[in-house]
Parts: C-alpha cells; sequence; structure tokens
C-alpha cells in the first residue's frame, strides 16, 4: 500500500476506473497521499450533486430526489467519497499502520461534519419531506428506500432548531473521534503486551502446536524461547492447557485488564464520555434514552422485549449453569487436593477442559489435525456448493492488500459471474483482534446512463466484493494451519455473512446485503454454525493432514455428544454482555458512575464465576464502544433463537435440501433490507420463531416430538 513512484503523470487511483478483474479495488496502486486526496475531492463532489437535487425546479419526486439523495451510481460512475472510505476503513481493521491512524484521526471530524452538513441542509430535507407525503405507488423496496431515507433525516436532527443542529454537530464529531481513539488504544495495547518463555519446563502441559506457534511468534520477534501474546490463537490454548497456573494469572489480567492501565491508552474516561454523548444525542432527538432511539429500527422494538429475552434465557439457563461451573470447581478441587482453595478465572478454561476430557474424552487438539485450513476452505465452499449449486475459483490476477489474503471469483449455479470474495485468515501486526465480514464493494442495480467518456453504459446488476477477516491459528514451520473446531465455527459464522452479502439482489446498495436491522444481521451467520457438529458436513473435508484418513465415526460421535458441553455456561456470558450494554444505555441522567464497579453490578444476574476487583470488559468492548452495536449486543442472542429455529426447519427437511436452501437464499439472503426482516422470516418459516428449538438444540428443554 506504499509503492513508490516516480512518474510525474501519475493520477490518483481511486479517481479512476479500476482496470482490474471484476474492476476490483489496485491496492498495490494506491498511496498513503491518494486517501486524503480522494475523500477531499468526494466530499466536493458529493456537494456538486446535493446541489444539482436541491436547485433541480422539477416537482420532488422518488427518482429525482429520494434515488439521488441515496447515492445511485449516475454521471459520475461511481461515488468517490464511498470509494474510498470503504477501502480506508477496511485498511484500518485489518491492516493499519501509524501513518494511516494519523490520518484517520485527522478526516475523522472533516468526515462527520460532511456527513452533518448532508442530513441537516433543510433544502435537502424539504425535498425528501415532500416526497414522503406526497408518494405514488411504490414498491416495497422503494417504500423501505423512502422510510429509511425519511427517517435517517430526522434521526440525524433534520426537525431541530438551529441551536440543536448545531450541539448535534458537537456530538457526533466528538464520538466519532472517540470511538476511534478507543480502537486505536485497545489495538496498540493488546499487539504491546507478550508473555516471553525461555525456560521449557513453563510450557508444561502446552501441546505441540501451541509451542511451535510460540517459538515461531518469538522467531518473528527475533527473540530466543517462546513468545504467547492475547491474540486468540495464541492466548485460548495457554489458558485451556498450561499447567502453570501463575502464568495463566499473568496472560488472563493481561487480557481483562487491557485499556485500564495509567497510561496514554486508558479507554476508562472514553467510554464515560461515549455514553454520555450518546445519551445526549438521543434526548436531543426526543427520546429518553440511547436505548430508545436505537430499539426504533430492530425487530426486538424495546429495551423492555430485550430484557423479557434475557430473563428468559436466565430462568432457563441459569440452574443448569451454576451445576456446570460446580462440576468444574468440583475438578479443580479433586485434581489438585489442597493446593487450590478457590476456583480463580485463570482456572476455569484448564479445569472445564480436563472435564471435558474426563467426560467426553475429547478437546480442540485431538480435532486439530482433521482441520487443515485448506480443507477447511474446501469444505465450506463445498458446502455452499451443496445448498446453493455456488463454486468458488482463486484468482491471483486480483489484487489484495496483503500476501495472506486470498482472492476468489464466485460463480453462481449456471455459471453466471456472483461476487468477489477476500478471505484474510491469520493475525497480524496492524490487525484488529476478532473476526468480520465486510465489503469493498456492495450490490446495486446500475440503470442505463452515460459514461465520462461518452459510452453509454446498459442497466447491470453490479456484483458485491466481500470479504472475511479473522485471526485463525497460523502455519509453523513445521505444520500448515491447522484449526480448533471452534474456529471452523468462526470461519463458519463469517462466511454465513458473506453469504448474505454475495446473494445480494436488490436495486439499492444501501438495503442490499447486510445491511438489514441489527437484531436479524446475524441469523445467516449464526446459521451456518450448525453445520460445524453434523456429521455429514464434517465427513466432506475433515482428513488427516498427514494421512489422509477421515475423521473416525467414534470421534464425531463425541464431538456430537460433546456439543452441549458448558452450553448454559457461554449462554449467560453472552447474556451478561448484552445485560452490560444494555445498562449504559438506558440511562436517563448522566453517566457519572466507576465504570469498573458499575460493570460488575450490571451484569451481576448473569455471572456465575467470580468477579475480580481489578478486571475491565467495557474497556474493550468493541461492539458497543465503536463498532456500531450499541444498545444491539443483545442481537447474537436474539439471532440465536432464529438461527436455530430456522436450522430446525431444514433438520426436518434435509439439511443439505436444495429446495430449502433456495427458499433461504430467496426469502432472507437475497432481500436485503428491503422489507421489514420479520416479514421476511415469515414468508421463510411460515410463522414467527419460538424460543422452543435453542433450548431443545441446546438440551435445556427435550424435543417433545
Amino acid at each position: 500500500m506504499t509503492k513508490d513512484t516516480t512518474t510525474e503523470q501519475r493520477k490518483n487511483p481511486f479517481f479512476l476506473p479500476y482496470d482490474t478483474p471484476h474492476e476490483t479495488v489496485p491496492f498495490t496502486d494506491i498511496l498513503l497521499e491518494d486517501y486524503e486526496e480522494a475523500f477531499m475531492e468526494g466530499i466536493r463532489r458529493d456537494n456538486e450533486e446535493i446541489e444539482k437535487t436541491i436547485n433541480d425546479p422539477a416537482e420532488p419526486t422518488f427518482e429525482n430526489t429520494i434515488v439521488r439523495t441515496d447515492y445511485e451510481k449516475g454521471d459520475n460512475y461511481y461515488d468517490l467519497l464511498n470509494r474510498v472510505s470503504t477501502v480506508f476503513s477496511n485498511m484500518l481493521s485489518a491492516e493499519t499502520t501509524d501513518e494511516l491512524d494519523e490520518l484517520a484521526q485527522k478526516m475523522s471530524p472533516i468526515l462527520t461534519k460532511h456527513a452533518n452538513d448532508v442530513s441537516l441542509n433543510p433544502k435537502l430535507f424539504e425535498r425528501v419531506k415532500y416526497v414522503y407525503e406526497h408518494h405514488g405507488d411504490l414498491t416495497p423496496e422503494e417504500q423501505m428506500l423512502l422510510q429509511n431515507c425519511y427517517d435517517g433525516f430526522v434521526r440525524s436532527g433534520a426537525l431541530l432548531d438551529e441551536a440543536g443542529k448545531e450541539r448535534l454537530r458537537q456530538l457526533t464529531e466528538e464520538a466519532s473521534l472517540l470511538s476511534l481513539k478507543f480502537s486505536q488504544n485497545l489495538l496498540k495495547e493488546n499487539k504491546a503486551f507478550e508473555l516471553h518463555i525461555t525456560d521449557e519446563e513453563d510450557l508444561d502441559g502446552l501441546p505441540e502446536t501451541a509451542r511451535e506457534a510460540a517459538a515461531q511468534t518469538a522467531r518473528e520477534r527475533q527473540k530466543e524461547g517462546w513468545v504467547f501474546t492475547l491474540d486468540h490463537p495464541s492466548y485460548s490454548p495457554f489458558m485451556t492447557y498450561s499447567t502453570r497456573r501463575e502464568l495463566r494469572r499473568q496472560l488472563y489480567m493481561a487480557k481483562n485488564t487491557e485499556c485500564t492501565h495509567d497510561n496514554s491508552e486508558n479507554n476508562l474516561e472514553i467510554c464515560k464520555r461515549l455514553i454520555n454523548l450518546r445519551r445526549e444525542l438521543a434526548q436531543l432527538l426526543g427520546y429518553e434514552t440511547y436505548a430508545d432511539y436505537v430499539m426504533v429500527h430492530r425487530m426486538a422494538g424495546s429495551a423492555d422485549n430485550v430484557y423479557k429475552l434475557f430473563h428468559e434465557l436466565i430462568d432457563a439457563y441459569k440452574p443448569t449453569a451454576i451445576e456446570e461451573v460446580h462440576e468444574v470447581e468440583e475438578m479443580a478441587m479433586k485434581a489438585e487436593k489442597d493446593s487450590i482453595t478457590k476456583l480463580e478465572p485463570w482456572d476455569f478454561s484448564f479445569y472445564s477442559h480436563k472435564l471435558q476430557m474426563e467426560r467426553y474424552n475429547i478437546d480442540s487438539e485431538m480435532l486439530r489435525p482433521y482441520f487443515q485450513l485448506d480443507k477447511v476452505i474446501n469444505g465450506v465452499f463445498g458446502l455452499a456448493n451443496r445448498l446453493y449449486g455456488i463454486t468458488f475459483k482463486e484468482n491471483i490476477q486480483i489484487p489484495v492488500y496483503h500476501p495472506d489474503v486470498k482472492a476468489f471469483e464466485v460463480f453462481d449455479r449456471d455459471g453466471s459471474y456472483l461476487a468477489v470474495f477476500y478471505a484474510d485468515f491469520h493475525p497480524r501486526k496492524g490487525k484488529q483482534g476478532g473476526a468480520w465480514m465486510t465489503e469493498f464493494q456492495g450490490q446495486w442495480i446500475e440503470k442505463e446512463h452515460r459514461m465520462p467518456n461518452g459510452e453509454l453504459r446498459k442497466e447491470k446488476n453490479v456484483r458485491p466484493h466481500v470479504s472475511v477477516v479473522m485471526n485463525l491459528t497460523k502455519p509453523t514451520d513445521e505444520k500448515p494451519a491447522l484449526l480448533t473446531l471452534g474456529e471452523v465455527e468462526t470461519f463458519l459464522h463469517e462466511f454465513g455473512h458473506s453469504l448474505h452479502g454475495m446473494f445480494a439482489n436488490t436495486r439499492f446498495e444501501s438495503l442490499s446485503g447486510t445491511s438489514v436491522w441489527w437484531d436479524f444481521v446475524e441469523l445467516p451467520s449464526q446459521f451456518m454454525e450448525n453445520y460445524a457438529v453434523e456429521r455429514d458436513f464434517l465427513r466432506t473435508f475433515a482428513f488427516h493432514y498427514q494421512t489422509g484418513e477421515p475423521m473416525p465415526d467414534e470421534l464425531i460421535e463425541r464431538i456430537i455428544h460433546s456439543r452441549n458441553f458448558m452450553v448454559a455456561y457461554a449462554c449467560l456470558r453472552q447474556v451478561s454482555f448484552g445485560l452490560l450494554d444494555m445498562a449504559y444505555y438506558t440511562k436517563r441522567d448522566e453517566f457519572t458512575d466507576d465504570i469498573i464497579s458499575f460493570e460488575k453490578e450490571a451484569w451481576k444476574e448473569a455471572i456465575v464465576l467470580p468477579q475480580l476487583k481489578d478486571t475491565c470488559m467495557t474497556v474493550q468492548f468493541s461492539h458497543i464502544m465503536a463498532g456500531g452495536y450499541a444498545a444491539g449486543y443483545y442481537s447474537y442472542k436474539w439471532a440465536e433463537v432464529l438461527d436455530a429455529d430456522a436450522f430446525s426447519v431444514f433438520k426436518r427437511e434435509g439439511i443439505f435440501n436444495q429446495q430449502t436452501a433456495q427458499r433461504f437464499r430467496d426469502c432472507i439472503l437475497s432481500r436485503g433490507g428491503t422489507e421489514h426482516p420479520m416479514t421476511l422470516y415469515k414468508r421463510f418459516r411460515g410463522g414467527e420463531p419460538t424460543i422452543d428449538a435453542l433450548l431443545e438444540r441446546n438440551g435445556i428443554k427435550k424435543d417433545r416430538s
């Protein structure tokens, strides 16, 4: 991304048609300075287009106002600001540098100001409002776009007086900067820590894969011995297998006190301020709380309904979760006799693993040899082919932003081009932790228009460029990348999001793919996770990386029988995060509490392990502070009800049933946000979902059929 050039005639690649396969982003041609130039020109073009719209003498209509306001690609042949913003934001997450971070700090207030200038433009809103009140017959998709457009202006302050608009500008600009700072602090804290081990005895209990990975990390950092980090593929095996309790404690405390230290990366005051900024913004717009503001466009509808779901789950799962923790405590006391008097959080993974081995004789290391990444990729792609008939073909001519990234062309059942799919698998410096799906280009129907060179472009279904970014186990000098079952589930989850994007088939980009309400967006992703423990799916790709032998039936049986191990504890962990989120964003008054103590009180109803006074989740809770899930983290549990209910249809009709899969594609995956999500779901399911399928899947409630 920093390519030298001596050519005086060089043009900014963002300003040119991409001369690449499927007009994919030419990453290797982009220089650091190209971003700011493209941002500023994109803002200028936006302003020019807005002036054309508000000065149009014709009566405002859906086509000359709403479609233009939605930035349907037209005379400029692409939306420049969207083009550069998409690449820039993705690079900040997947491949950032200090220079990019500095530019992000510079551009954040400029971009937020521009967004406010658009949404607070009274003449533009006047036209939108006129169409909203006088529109004729519209398709359901057009009605949704109109509603979203009008609501977007109103929820961005279009009805406020001048003093209110000015205050909204201040709130949004400050929140944008603080969200960015939150993420930058978390990345720096995460990458700054390492557990450096030089005594081989301190590796006791660790499997060979963890040792080899740590040795490779040490070599990469030009150090002797072994280095463990806070990245999940390094952190999780250490906490699960290491017999060195003190080292587990060190690693756990490093992870769970990130961004609480007395340094420039402390996020405590940033979180307080973000909570208050969002509360004030909501109240400025006429809502009592930020959660009330958010719930207008959510399936849940209200905070009360979210709490109702949480309490149903707590009532159903907590007795089992308490039993699960008690069994782990008994295992610890039995194993250590008098050397442990109290189970600490850094003991839980270690002893729950021992309990799992005793009960089911299975763990992730037994499965790793059968989950070679290349084979898993083939298995996941094969599943998509079996369900939907689509195929994937790697194309090394498509530029990528890092050598780790693979780019694939995706073709539909009839052989027609469907999408570009990028996959970025492994952790590295400059890459945020976690896993996510994003897009470099959305899908939309391009209407006939004339290009700048005079060429008349016919109507075209512009296909998406979808990317999944993960932090899976890396290959070592000794072994290929061998995944855990949990990592296979992560891949399936993000791949489910990508199918939502790749199957998009809507007129408007702002309604396509994953552009749906937050508590619906996780349905396609969590739905795909169900396949991870399906015998017939595992048999398609789970072969030993050395011998080529398929995973034995007896091992698959153990996977199936152990699928609900600690399921209640895991459920309450997710509920606790949701309770914390809602506690912050249902505040009616200024938040002045101590973050750490507030956190421990907010989620205590769902906590079944002892809490430590210095640990803090909030300061590293990117979802609700910087990731768009504020007052929305409950979406994972909400969507889990949907995914269990939806998969029960496949279980009944056949997990590879192509007619069922086509119905799922037609009713949900291809429709994006063109209609109310419950309308889409009921069209597939034939009725509303219930919690029963989830309880039955988790063994909390027995199947009565």
